[in-house]
């Protein structure tokens, strides 16, 4: 198991959990990060934010809410 942030551009992986409390799970969830689902990175570029197709779309998210999502 190792932090979202440790894929670069292209990799691929399965979220299995999400570090934190009820406000950023929630939020996470909302966005379609839900246990089990494939993640791979689209973008990972200098301080920005961090793209992710996740289903059939791409979300961005912060890094400092890439650092709670643990991945297989």
């Amino acid at each position: 198991m190792m932090k979202l942030t440790n894929l670069n551009t292209g990799d691929e992986g399965t979220l299995i959990d999400i570090e934190g409390g009820r406000g950023i799970k929630s939020k996470l969830f909302n966005l379609g990060l839900t246990p089990g689902i494939k993640i791979k990175i689209i973008s990972k570029n200098g301080w920005g934010p961090i793209v992710l197709k996740v289903r059939d779309g791409k979300i961005a998210i912060g890094r400092g809410m890439a650092e709670k999502i643990l991945i297989k």
